[in-house]
């Protein structure tokens, strides 16, 4: 345009305006320029059809920017549902693989593969559940998210696929959890157990070798017949020698009834290799009732030559009733120097070592009856020297001799110093895994009230209402902030509790407090931070979307935690009736109250969980003065961009919106079938009710 050129600029004007706006030329530029005063109707005529089309412009421009508002909502709102659905899946598939895995209960033969069992089970705690715990949190606050979005949306709340619900998880966890909850405790019990079989086994391979070689050659004595051939004061002698023996053999019948209970214990407890326990004690079972029976035998046969007797060397059988008892308790002796001991506490260990002592406190007695046993020998030999006795240099008696006596009290000196080490080195042990066990409480009666003071102050945060929204998530950030700050505590008594593991702590008086206290208290506090920050969040949106003041927000806090009697952080389906009553609802007792009632709860529940949510309560007491997109105003706006046809071509769509959403309606709209329709005719109104539920997109 020209400014010195009015005419040109006129006619320019009218051009245009006829060639682009179809508005017809009313009047020519001279009649303008050329007249001092022009028709004044004809200029508003013509001003009026400029203002028609610019302002049909307008409406074209608004309806489309409102269909790429409503298209943008239900887009992003498809993302997040298939975001849920596979994280869902994943989440399900892992419990699905673990819970087997944790109800294995099948026993191991050897400590070491049960403690490697117990490895695994700790690098699942530390290493492999705690990710799933956050993806299940994060499963969580995308689910609440979503169904914020969608209600503030105007859309149909989100029902993910069967078996994929936030309660189906939940029922998923807490059956993951069950199944976790007994398996610790199964291993440990797994591996006392172990160790109990390996200490009875070891014991009764002891006692059975003893027994065995005491019986070694006992079935050959008692089956000879030298009492048929020798003398009278041989006869005397056999008799004596086989009193002996049956004091000798009623001493072992403790031992043998020892090994039986042994064997049956290891049975009971299910020892691996039971079967050949069971084969060796059989065998001495037999071999003792033999012998019991082979005894018998030769006593009959010895009393039947009594009357024959007349003497005997009343020293040697008084050497022999004296050395058989000494000979078997210095047997017992060592084989209590030798036995092997567990203890757990430094109690148990000191209750040992007192009675280490109180045996040695008997060992003056016993060297004084090893001396006077000795004695009785040598007044033996004095009379085989004195009266030239010819006994052959043996005492028919017995076959222990003074030097196997002098051999066994030198091994039971030898063994008590290496029993005072023994318990002098577990002693320390047992002080270090007291050490250990005061650490362990020390921290964990601080760790234990410090989360639960936490749980405590996130509640009071909660329903509490001090200052904006902005302010209660900033406040509650820091919080989750000094929480994960506090971890490194957390991490510090997961390895104090892998050291008292390792050294078989199995209790600790210190404390009230186990690492499974700890562990689902911590999961527990970052799961109700994270979900708390999410509800804030979400009445922020709900705030933002719907013009709710603080004062409102306040107020509607106010009113909810009034008639929240149980300050659980939700109504139930009675609390929150008598808030609609106060609120002037009329929902009485009657048919039609219950569906009014029934009616509301669809609305603030339509889970079905049975609780109405602080954002559901804002959602409801907001829902009045919503301004929010409708099926019908999606539907008109779609009508303009079409021209008031009642349907919208391919090259419509594609004008007037971005290509992104015009090529997502061109995908998703079903041909229209009308009277009117033309070839590629789409049907918008049909499209516009799916978007909000009314129909299947």
């Amino acid at each position: 345009l020209s400014q010195d050129d009015p005419l040109t600029n006129l006619n320019t004007a009218f051009d245009v305006a006829e060639k682009y706006l179809d508005i017809p030329k009313m009047l020519d530029a001279e009649d303008i320029v050329g007249t001092a005063r022009p028709d004044e109707k004809a200029i508003m005529t013509y001003v009026s059809s400029f203002y028609h089309a610019f302002s049909g412009a307008q409406k074209a421009e608004t309806a489309a920017n409102r269909i790429c508002k409503v298209l943008a909502v239900n887009q992003e709102n498809e993302q997040l549902m298939e975001d849920y659905e596979k994280l869902a899946s994943d989440l399900l598939e892992w419990i699905r693989r673990t819970i087997p895995w944790l109800e294995n209960r099948a026993p191991e033969n050897t400590m070491q593969a049960m403690q490697q069992k117990l490895e695994d089970f700790r690098d699942y705690r530390r290493l492999h559940k705690p990710p799933k715990v956050q993806e299940k949190c994060q499963l969580e606050i995308n689910f609440n998210t979503l169904q914020t979005k969608l209600r503030l949306s105007n859309r149909p709340a989100f029902m993910p696929s069967e078996g994929k619900m936030v309660s189906d998880i939940n029922n998923a966890w807490g059956g993951l959890e069950q199944a976790e909850k007994g398996y610790e405790e199964w291993l440990l019990n797994e591996i006392r157990r172990l160790e109990r079989l390996d200490h009875l086994a070891e014991k009764f391979r002891q006692k059975a070798s003893i027994h065995e070689s005491w019986t070694d050659g006992k079935e050959a004595m008692l089956q000879q017949k030298d009492y048929e051939t020798a003398t009278l004061s041989e006869i005397k002698a056999l008799l004596k020698k086989h009193e002996a023996f049956e004091s000798d053999l009623a001493a072992h019948q403790d031992r043998v009834e020892q090994i039986a209970a042994i064997a049956q214990e290891l049975n009971e407890l299910d020892y691996y290799d039971s079967p050949s326990v069971n084969t060796r004690c059989q065998k001495i079972c037999d071999q003792w009732d033999n012998l019991g029976a082979l005894t018998q035998k030769r006593r009959e046969a010895l009393e039947r030559t009594e009357k024959l007797l007349e003497t005997i060397d009343q020293l040697y059988l008084e050497y022999a009733k004296r050395a058989a008892p000494f000979n078997n308790w210095m047997e017992g002796a060592m084989e209590d120097l030798q036995d092997t001991f567990i203890v757990h506490t430094i109690e148990e260990i000191q209750g040992l070592s007192t009675a280490h002592e109180q045996f040695k406190a008997t060992l003056p007695d016993a060297d004084k009856e090893r001396q006077a046993i000795l004695g009785i020998h040598n007044e033996v030999s004095k009379i085989v020297q004195t009266y030239h006795v010819n006994m052959a240099g043996t005492n028919p008696y017995t076959t222990i001799t003074p030097h196997e006596i002098n051999g066994k009290w030198e091994h039971v000196r030898q063994l008590v110093p290496r029993r005072d080490q023994a318990l002098m080195e577990e002693h320390a042990r047992q002080q270090q895994n007291e050490r250990l066990r005061k650490q362990f409480g020390a921290q964990a009666n601080v760790i234990g009230p410090w989360i639960q003071t936490k749980m405590e102050e996130i509640g009071r945060i909660s329903i509490e209402m001090h200052g904006t929204l902005e302010d209660q998530l900033n406040h509650l950030r820091q919080y989750e902030k000094s929480i994960v700050n506090y971890k490194p505590k957390i991490d510090q008594l997961e390895g104090d509790h892998q050291q008292i593991q390792e050294a078989l702590i199995f209790d600790n008086k210190h404390t009230n407090y186990t690492m499974e206290h700890i562990r689902v208290g911590w999961e527990q506090l970052l799961t109700t931070i994270a979900r708390t920050i999410n509800e804030v969040e979400n009445q922020i949106l709900t705030r933002d979307a719907k013009g709710i003041s603080q004062e409102q927000m306040n107020e509607f806090r106010a009113s909810f935690n009034h008639f929240d009697r149980d300050h659980s952080g939700t109504l139930g389906p009675e609390e929150f009736k008598a808030c609609l009553i106060s609120l002037g609802y009329d929902i009485g007792n009657d048919a039609q109250g219950e569906a009014e009632f029934a009616r509301i709860m669809s609305i603030v529940d339509p889970n079905r969980l049975g609780v109405v949510t602080f954002q559901a309560f804002i959602d409801f007491m907001s829902r009045e003065t919503a301004d929010t997109d409708t099926a019908d105003q999606v539907m008109a706006s779609f009508k303009i961009l079409a021209g008031d046809k009642n349907y919208i071509t391919v090259d419509e769509l594609r004008r007037e919106l971005p290509p992104d959403q015009a090529e997502y309606c061109i995908a998703r709209m079903a041909p229209y079938n009308g009277r009117d329709a033309v070839p590629g005719a789409l049907d918008y109104m049909s499209f516009s009710t799916a978007l909000y539920g009314e129909s299947d997109l």
